[in-house]
């Protein structure tokens, strides 16, 4: 009886809406946003050109895809809500240590960082999976981008400002901007997530999964999109601005530029009405082809920089659609049962490409100028042109008779 005197609230933690994890998709993205245009520019300056820069982001990139499947197994010794909070630890960590600087920090400082955005990448889209349903996917990964388009806007011109301030005043902003987004996720109370069943024996590794991910194609479908478009933010975000420097556009032009292509993604719900009409199938198969088009026009245009910067501007409209609809395939045949371990094997698809890019990158800049590096991104996204039309032609589209999902969706 005592119990009827207590406020539900404190009685029953609230299911969490969509606009709770916009909430923290927002400000994981104030976090990332600040730094993300910085960061290559303090590597590059503590070792001093594109060849060491590419080494250490291949570096961090396989550390963090080695993070990235760990976290489903650490999760059966450590509750979800525990290590989604380590991950926003690391944020504060790589601050601290990018604020310390040196050769030694800085590239400790990218590592942290890229363990930290794995890590609540895995956790935020266990959570995502266990508490929206199916058919509204949609709605929470425009409303999500929706609010963590004003971070992506303003964040990376802001970091560049702050930076030519006070070199370390960014990475403090942004380990305080980590610290709110852990005191954030713990007022929502999303705890461990929720229970299917009680399980009867152990959770397998992750890693026993990979054979039952590549046995559903559009399981690997999806992730290849995921891999190549990433790939093409990382040309974007580290290789552009490095391009910027060396040929006379200053430090601010890469900051500017992602700021403003990061702007697009106030437009996002309107893509999704789109993408609707269009079908998921011709949207991915679209932005893919237009997106190739314009990074290797910005190679052949490499002899006018400020030319080639537009076109790349131009291209990374695409990448916004991409963000919005590329990842849809995957999370819409993703089984109940194995929610944990999928959403593991998906995020690596940030590891891959952090681990593809700045390899390829390296081994380009062996033999050819920076802008070849660019040409490189326009074929491997050519490739997804060819495996976005074997996609299911009705993809995300409700069945005539039910109004749900088409089979499999």
């Amino acid at each position: 009886m005592a119990n009827k005197y207590i406020p539900t609230l404190l009685l029953h933690s609230p299911v969490p809406k969509v606009r709770d994890f916009a909430m923290l998709a927002g400000l994981d993205a104030c976090v990332r946003g600040i730094l993300i245009s910085v960061m290559p520019l303090t590597v590059y300056d503590a070792l001093g050109s594109a060849e060491s820069v590419s080494q250490v982001y291949f570096i961090a990139g396989i550390a963090s895809l080695m993070v990235g499947l760990m976290v489903p197994f650490a999760t059966r010794f450590v509750p979800r809500r525990w290590m989604y909070s380590a991950g926003t630890l690391l944020y504060i960590l790589g601050a601290a240590l990018a604020v310390h600087g040196g050769p030694i920090a800085v590239p400790l400082a990218l590592i942290a960082n890229a363990a930290a955005t794995v890590t609540t990448f895995v956790c935020f889209n266990a959570y995502v999976l266990d508490y929206i349903s199916r058919s509204s996917l949609s709605k929470s990964q425009s409303t999500n981008m929706l609010y963590a388009a004003a971070p992506w806007a303003i964040g990376p011109l802001l970091g560049v400002w702050l930076r030519e301030w006070w070199e370390p005043l960014p990475f403090l902003i942004g380990g305080a901007l980590g610290l709110l987004l852990l005191t954030t996720f713990w007022i929502l109370r999303l705890g461990n997530g929720k229970q299917i069943s009680r399980a009867r024996r152990p959770a397998a590794n992750p890693l026993a999964f990979i054979g039952r991910f590549a046995a559903q194609p559009r399981l690997v479908a999806g992730w290849m999109f995921a891999v190549v478009r990433s790939c093409g933010w990382w040309v974007y975000v580290v290789y552009l601005p490095i391009f910027c420097i060396e040929n006379g556009l200053g430090d601010k032009v890469g900051g500017i530029v992602l700021s403003l292509s990061n702007a697009l993604l106030f437009l996002t719900p309107f893509m999704l009405r789109i993408t609707t009409r269009l079908t998921v199938r011709r949207s991915v198969k679209w932005a893919f082809g237009l997106c190739a088009t314009g990074f290797f026009a910005a190679a052949l245009a490499s002899p006018v920089p400020m030319l080639a910067v537009v076109l790349m501007m131009a291209a990374s409209a695409m990448l916004v659609v991409l963000d919005a609809v590329g990842g849809l395939p995957f999370l819409m045949a993703v089984k109940p049962s194995e929610r944990t371990e999928m959403a593991a094997i998906y995020s690596t698809f940030r590891d891959a490409s952090g681990i593809l890019t700045p390899g390829a990158a390296w081994l380009v800049l062996l033999v050819a100028p920076l802008p070849a590096v660019f040409a490189v991104a326009s074929v491997a996204m050519m490739a997804c042109v060819g495996v976005a039309a074997r996609l299911h032609p009705r993809l995300g589209q409700p069945r005539p008779s039910r109004g749900g999902l088409m089979p499999g969706e």
